[in-house]
């Protein structure tokens, strides 16, 4: 459900342990790309219009965030798009699967006081599930992108404690590392960057001046137009864990470049369905440990899990473990461009209205790109 592009069930099946059945996803680009992908498998729309889900081993969903992010509207759980969440839980009330996974962003554990997160404990909880649930930073499967998941798993059958806290590990050393590229958010300045060292910031189907954007990368040794750039959409495929043009089926459709970006912003990344899928074959050891009960009213923990007797905290990191690491530059190569003249500008300009501190040759090389980037002298378009 909500399949987007299969980021998860790539993951999952990449983990040897599942292939995908069935697939429900409205967005006709994101089911051009399942179908190119998924030969065979069965592709059906909206989710308000299924009335029944074929048997299957699980269900999964990345549902809709537009409700719940930061980006987004924040209209929350009652939203008309992130409250699809809660069709969905009806279609699994009566159905046979052993497990549910779910995922969404960080914000849903803090907007209005994790009314999302509540409602949805709260219906597993009536329909006998033992739920958990952990917030992951992807950069643990290896790919250099920051971008922070709620993950959820229930099952009325098994346990999925062990599977998502059964490994921990601490956040990776930034002495690992490297120098030599910092991502950043271009279309902000002000009150924030998204700054990420060896990495970029999380990829969004959508921005502050509300089209999907790629991030910026400042690379200070490069040499002038190459220092402040953008990459292409078949390294963001990369920085999702996908192989180069994933999501090339989606190019012939109307708006097919802005589509892909949007796809690949709004996409699962493909090793944190890898993870899930191994461990629960392989169900790591835990020792069971909470630190409390979760308090009615207010912002959820990093990690949980439930059932009907309570809500409890674990104490667990945001990287269960650490997979080698893609460093930034090696993965986007060619792939990238100069970031626009306008883009530069207008990015330069509320930094310099701003109080962010950043590396003092950071502004230096802005200026530096802008006159390189000089639309007059040089004929560019934005």
């Amino acid at each position: 459900m909500f399949a987007g592009v299969g980021g998860i069930e790539k993951g999952l099946s990449s983990s040897g342990n599942f292939e995908p059945s069935y697939f429900c996803e409205w967005w006709e680009s994101a089911q051009a790309v399942l179908r190119a992908n998924f030969p065979g498998v069965p592709v059906e729309g909206d989710i308000r219009e299924v009335r029944r889900i074929p048997r299957a081993d699980m269900v999964t969903g990345g549902f809709p965030c537009t409700d719940l992010s930061q980006a987004g509207r924040t209209a929350g759980i009652e939203g008309d798009q992130s409250g699809l969440v809660l069709r969905a839980l009806e279609l699994i009330e009566n159905h046979k699967a052993t497990w549910l996974m779910l995922e969404n962003v960080r914000n849903m554990l803090v907007l209005h006081r994790g009314r999302a997160m509540a409602a949805i404990t709260s219906e597993l909880d009536r329909m006998s599930f033992r739920w958990a649930y952990r917030l992951v930073d992807a950069r643990f499967t290896g790919v250099p992108q920051r971008r922070q998941r709620v993950i959820l798993l229930a099952s009325r059958k098994e346990d999925p404690r062990p599977v998502l806290f059964g490994a921990n590990s601490k956040a990776r050393d930034e002495k690992t590392l490297r120098s030599d590229a910092f991502g950043f958010y271009w279309t902000e300045g002000l009150r924030g960057l998204g700054w990420c060292q060896d990495g970029v910031p999380t990829l969004k189907g959508g921005s502050t001046i509300g089209i999907p954007s790629p991030p910026a990368i400042w690379v200070p040794e490069a040499e002038l137009g190459g220092r402040i750039v953008t990459p292409g959409i078949r390294s963001a495929e990369l920085l999702q864990g996908f192989p180069r043009d994933w999501t090339a089926a989606a190019a012939g459709l109307k708006k097919g470049e802005g589509q892909r970006w949007k796809m690949v912003g709004n996409a699962v990344p493909v090793g944190i369905g890898e993870w899930v899928g191994r461990n629960i074959l392989e169900t790591p050891k835990w020792n069971e440990s909470t630190k409390g009960r979760v308090r009615e009213g207010m912002a959820w923990p990093t990690a949980a899990w439930g059932d009907k007797s309570g809500a409890y905290e674990v104490e667990v990191s945001l990287w269960p473990e650490h997979h080698p690491y893609r460093h930034l530059l090696d993965l986007v190569r060619k792939d990238r461009k100069p970031l626009s003249y306008r883009g530069t500008a207008g990015f330069l300009r509320r930094l310099e209205s701003g109080s962010l501190h950043v590396p003092a040759q950071f502004p230096i090389d802005l200026k530096e790109h802008l006159e390189f980037m000089d639309e007059g002298a040089r004929g560019l378009t934005a």
